[in-house]
């Protein structure tokens, strides 16, 4: 099934530029170049696009080539175009970018689907098919006022309905960024006003005058529109690891499932590690540390005596010393926790955990979630992170805080009552 793309030679256009402003506090950069065990996102969603039979991948970024400049550090044999846009003027006009590269159907896919694997078969099946119309890929959600989702009369597609009001669901099915599309939707492109949603207005077009069809998945696929999404991502990066010790493991440390640990990193005598877990180059893993379930901890990072790590993300040259614990969280790269610096990750009511994203209370849907923080940020001794928190980059966090609300990037901040100090300049 993996080579269906054999017999419909397809390129694949994967879209990564944007804002991700949802992403804060990691979207200083495409959140496609977000790394988990040291390789950014889009790495494996290009794996999966070469897997599935796709060899030939139009990358569309940001004016500043970023992604491009990210992925010349690793090696591929796939065929890889990139073209830039200019303004980040929606998904519609980043498509557009590629036109000029394509002359026949061709897969359209985000730059983080990184399991894209497993569903890019059923897709080109389908498109197979049916190759003059759209097909879209379809799951289920719990919250629908988060996505494009599809209307359907007699189990035909009418519309996407994107981000309907509560109550107002035309179905339960969201549209994910994964699609092939036949030639001609560039003429239907054209034809839409340019706007963030013109994807979707082209699609609806399209699907007016000709129709279109869905290839429904049991299970989920991986989305990225949260911070706190990450960590799903991350698990799903890990599932399929096989342990490989590649550093130097003392005696008397305990280590079960699979678990990599990289050269040049040490394992100190009475670490507790259970996979999967990944532990990067240069890392200095001190005794009696637990590293639990679901941690991907990058290069050149300390954990101190006596520290606890469970289902989190840490990015390269962060420390987190001893006596602390972090839980369901993401510590961005160059981070310096504290000791005694405790990331709660579960609410004391056992009721899901909110978050504020742009303002708006967000319920993370997960019974678990720690907090985010940003690159190159501190905390003093004894900080308590209360479950959901979002904390910037560039920022200082003074000792003993107490800090139950987001904090901006560029601030130092310390709990007597709650106060900004100033921001940094």
């Amino acid at each position: 099934k993996n080579n269906i793309a054999n017999i419909i030679p397809m390129k694949a256009v994967v879209l990564a530029a944007g804002e991700s402003s949802r992403f804060w506090p990691f979207n200083q950069k495409h959140k496609s170049l977000f790394q988990i065990m040291s390789k950014p996102l889009i790495w494996y969603t290009l794996e999966g696009l070469g897997k599935s039979g796709i060899k030939d991948i139009i990358v569309v970024q940001g004016p500043e080539k970023i992604v491009e400049k990210e992925l010349k550090n690793y090696k591929t044999k796939l065929k890889i175009n990139y073209v830039a846009q200019a303004e980040p003027n929606g998904t519609g006009n980043a498509l557009l970018q590629a036109k000029d590269l394509i002359k026949g159907p061709f897969v359209v896919i985000g730059a983080h689907k990184i399991d894209c694997g497993e569903y890019l078969p059923l897709l080109l099946k389908k498109s197979r098919q049916t190759p003059q119309k759209i097909v879209f890929l379809g799951v289920r959600t719990s919250r629908p006022q988060d996505f494009g989702i599809l209307k359907f009369q007699d189990n035909k597609i009418l519309e996407i309905v994107e981000n309907p009001p509560e109550g107002k669901e035309p179905s339960d099915i969201k549209s994910t960024e994964a699609y092939v599309f036949p030639n001609n939707f560039f003429d239907y492109l054209k034809r839409v006003t340019e706007r963030e949603q013109s994807l979707i207005d082209a699609a609806n077009l399209f699907i007016k005058e000709n129709g279109a069809e869905f290839v429904l998945l049991k299970e989920g696929t991986i989305s990225l529109k949260y911070p706190w999404d990450l960590l799903d991502v991350n698990d799903y990066s890990l599932k399929n690891i096989r342990t490989a010790i590649r550093g130097k493991v003392e005696k008397n440390c305990v280590i079960s499932g699979a678990v990599v640990v990289e050269r040049g990193s040490l394992v100190k005598s009475g670490a507790y590690i259970e996979g999967p877990v990944y532990i990067g180059r240069n890392c200095y893993i001190g005794p009696n540390c637990h590293i639990r379930n679901s941690t991907s901890i990058g290069d050149n990072c300390r954990i101190g005596n006596g520290a606890e790590i469970k289902n989190s993300i840490v990015g390269d040259n962060s420390k987190i010393p001893h006596l602390s614990f972090v839980g369901d969280s993401i510590i961005g790269d160059n981070c310096n926790l504290a000791a005694g610096t405790i990331a709660a990750n579960f609410r004391f009511d056992k009721k899901t955990v909110k978050s504020v994203v742009k303002g708006q209370i967000i319920d993370t849907q997960k019974d678990k979630f720690g907090c985010a923080i940003g690159d190159n940020t501190q905390t003093g001794v004894n900080v308590s992170l209360m479950p959901g928190v979002i904390i910037g980059s560039n920022c200082a966090i003074g000792p003993n805080s107490l800090v139950i609300r987001n904090i901006e990037d560029d601030t130092v901040f310390y709990t007597k009552h709650m106060e900004v100090v100033k921001k940094r300049s």
